[in-house]
């Protein structure tokens, strides 16, 4: 992941990169669950919610609407499991309500379930 984010800003090509972020925070978010407390796994949250935050704004500066959604959502699931569930809510619903078509895909459909557990 960071061999790739490192070419990325060596080459100036840097469509990939809000995906990147987010999926290095996904990792982390993952590596953290595989740790003992002990040994600073809370960090990882801290750095993977870093990395969402990272990629929502990359996704945002280059209006790219699906990497913005797949940012918010994990995101929002971040903050849902962390017990803030009106600010998990409050941060994907109007994401989710830019779109007008594709609600089959696997993207939307995860936002949507998210949204109905987060409003539960």
């Amino acid at each position: 992941m960071e061999r790739a984010l490192d070419v990325s800003q060596q080459t100036g090509e840097c469509y990939y990169d809000a995906e990147l972020h987010r999926l290095k925070g996904e990792f982390l978010l993952q590596f953290e669950q595989t740790m003992p407390a002990a040994q600073g796994s809370r960090s990882k949250v801290v750095e993977a919610e870093s990395c969402f935050r990272r990629a929502l704004d990359i996704a945002r500066r280059q209006q790219a609407k699906s990497c913005e959604l797949r940012a918010t959502v994990s995101l929002s699931r971040l903050w849902f499991e962390q017990g803030q569930r009106e600010k998990a809510r409050t941060l994907l619903a109007p994401v989710y309500s830019w779109f007008t078509e594709g609600f089959d895909t696997a993207d939307l459909q995860e936002a949507k379930a998210l949204i109905e557990e987060q409003s539960q």
